[in-house]
């Protein structure tokens, strides 16, 4: 194949008219890439996404792509570039073209002359009255890891004849390390046998900084994603532990008879965890019934702020707390007391939501407080309504808050719906299915009601929902 730098061989220049419009055709695609690259860029700044940090990082390496692309067809167009003579003959001015110019080079294993671009000067910072590098004089420049890569790809060409494709990094007169790509092959000579070794160099600094950039990003992406997924596999796992393990309808006291739930001071209990409709995060929800010392049962709904381990780490304390103290005899407005008090001296402040409920079978009565949750509704007669909200502010909102409590009385066959703020936009709708809970056999009868209404909904938290129903 002819060298591109020797005097003596000629090549023809494709058509201009195809180069035109292949640069015209780059401009274009460069301006996209500068429209998209700025909106990334925007986005970036206004956000510590490493996605978006990525799509900026790989917007600058498309737009040096094409400025490598450019200037690849602008010499194209202009021509084989100017050669300069061996050390010791006249010579040119230095070229001071754009970073990403290519420059040429041959080096003649008879002669052992080199004649180089002055493009390659320039990516050398070297001046052409100090004469062109040898192959004996080459390696000196390179960082010295790189030399026996650089020595491997001239030995294949000029023993083996095979072409040179690779990088290597160059230490400049100035002191600046830059990142030099070399593509070449061996010239032969009328007898088949190598008799120069001829070259193009382009400097690839900025390339491989967008690279890395890219790389960098990337990899920070992915750790991203794997910490997300890490993350929420705890969460699940941990709230999967926390939140009660029965399925389907729980009779508390237990009964002889599992089949009548609706049997006198027969408490008929079911609940379920209704996850968010429009994203996967886990959040610090819960629902939960105990059985009490003396016979009275424990009901509680509650969340905290936030999604993924923080908040069901969290959850899980305060269920356990409520469940301690509850078994301990507190009733629930100075339990209430005492979540506050724990949430606000938490060493991760955090705000929460809770109801809690102590039902007697005896005197069928429900003693409840709540701190900024929703009250819980009561179905009787085919028909629905909220009960009295006490006083009480959210938990974690200020120290020392106090929480009243009241005493509601149930009746036979009435249904209790205990729900998490998940539910509160759907409470209206809630009470729309007064209807079928009236006609329900079970409480497990009634969760199927509400998630047929409610499991398919766009909700944009997570819920709980707990249902008991007084036996007769």
């Amino acid at each position: 194949m002819p060298s591109p730098v020797s005097a003596d061989r000629s090549a023809e220049s494709p058509e201009h008219g195809a180069v035109d419009a292949l640069i015209s055709q780059t401009r274009r695609l460069r301006g996209g890439i500068d429209a998209v690259r700025r909106e990334a860029a925007a986005d970036a700044e206004r956000s510590d996404d490493p996605r978006l940090r990525w799509q900026r990082a790989l917007c600058e390496l498309a737009a040096h792509h094409a400025d490598n692309l450019g200037e690849h067809l602008d010499q194209l167009r202009d021509g084989p570039p100017a050669a300069t003579a061996p050390a010791g003959e006249p010579a040119g001015p230095v070229a001071r073209g754009p970073a990403g110019r290519a420059g040429s080079a041959e080096w003649n294993l008879l002669t052992d002359a080199a004649t180089w671009s002055d493009e390659l000067y320039r990516i050398f910072g070297r001046s052409p009255e100090d004469g062109a590098l040898t192959l004996d004089e080459l390696p000196s420049w390179l960082l010295e890891e790189d030399r026996p890569q650089l020595t491997a790809m001239v030995t294949d060409c000029l023993v083996d004849g095979r072409p040179i494709d690779g990088e290597f990094r160059i230490v400049r007169g100035d002191g600046a390390v830059r990142t030099v790509h070399m593509k070449g092959e061996p010239v032969l000579d009328a007898d088949g046998c190598t008799a120069s070794m001829w070259a193009v160099l382009r400097d690839v600094s900025e390339l491989q900084r967008c690279r890395k950039a890219m790389h960098e990003t990337r990899d920070s992406l992915q750790h991203q994603r794997h910490r997300a997924q890490t993350e929420h596999r705890l969460a699940v796992e941990l709230q999967e532990a926390v939140l009660p393990s029965w399925r389907g309808s729980l009779l508390l006291p237990p009964g002889p008879d599992p089949a009548r739930p609706s049997a006198a001071g027969v408490l008929d209990l079911a609940g379920h965890y209704l996850p968010s409709a429009v994203s996967t995060l886990v959040g610090g929800d819960w629902f939960d019934a105990l059985q009490l010392p003396g016979g009275r049962t424990l009901l509680t709904v509650g969340g905290l702020t936030g999604h993924g381990v923080a908040a069901t780490s969290g959850m899980a304390m305060l269920l356990g707390a409520v469940r301690g103290m509850a078994v301990a005899g507190t009733d629930p407005g100075p339990l209430m007391g005492w979540l506050n008090h724990l949430l606000d001296a938490s060493a991760q402040p955090a705000l929460g939501s809770a109801l809690c409920c102590c039902y007697d079978p005896g005197s069928r009565t429900l003693l409840w407080s709540q701190a900024g949750h929703p009250a819980p509704l009561l179905f009787r007669d085919g028909t629905g309504r909220a009960l009295r909200t006490p006083a009480g502010v959210l938990l974690g909102a200020v120290a020392d808050a106090e929480y009243a409590q009241v005493r509601d009385e149930l009746l036979p066959g009435d249904v209790l719906v205990l729900h998490t703020e998940g539910l509160s936009p759907d409470a209206g709708r809630l009470l729309d299915l007064a209807p079928r809970f009236a006609a329900a056999h079970t409480a497990q009868d009634c969760v199927r009601a509400v998630l047929e209404r409610f499991g398919g909904t766009e909700r944009e938290d997570d819920g709980c929902v707990l249902i008991a129903r007084i036996g007769s």
